[in-house]
């Protein structure tokens, strides 16, 4: 019997999971040095002014740099998968999301990614850029 209640606790959190709140950070670039970026391009997908402005809030980009700091974001999405019916039936289910991901090239270096159930607003993009400024070693 107490057997069965694991099983049963297990299999629940498994189809709770799937689309998540919680933010995610990558370091790819296994050979970066905390805290010698020199500059950062930046990219809007799609273009937002809001998100603009808050991100020069938080670092002052140049437009000749070989890193491109791209924030991509979207609202009204939909998670597709058949483990999250109790999710999206008792909460409150993400439809949106943000990503912030730093290339030079076409070499992928940093990624950031948060799952969210409202548009992203300035406190959403200025946790993402604190997480990237602290996780690359940028001084503010």
């Amino acid at each position: 019997m107490h057997r069965n209640k694991i099983w049963i606790t297990m299999i629940v959190s498994v189809l709770l999971t799937g689309c998540g709140d919680k933010a995610q950070s990558h370091l790819y670039d296994k050979h970066y040095k905390s805290g010698t970026l020199s500059c950062m391009r930046l990219q809007v997908i799609p273009y937002d002014k809001k998100i603009e402005s808050t991100l020069h809030k938080y670092y002052d980009f140049s437009t000749k740099c070989p890193y491109v700091l791209q924030v991509e974001h979207k609202n009204s999405i939909v998670c597709n998968s058949s483990y999250n019916a109790p999710q999206k039936a008792l909460s409150n289910f993400p439809n949106s999301y943000l990503k912030l991901e730093l290339h030079k090239g076409l070499s992928l270096l940093y990624s950031y990614y948060i799952d969210l159930d409202h548009k992203p607003d300035e406190s959403d993009i200025s946790e993402g850029m604190e997480r990237l400024q602290y996780d690359l070693g940028i001084a503010k």
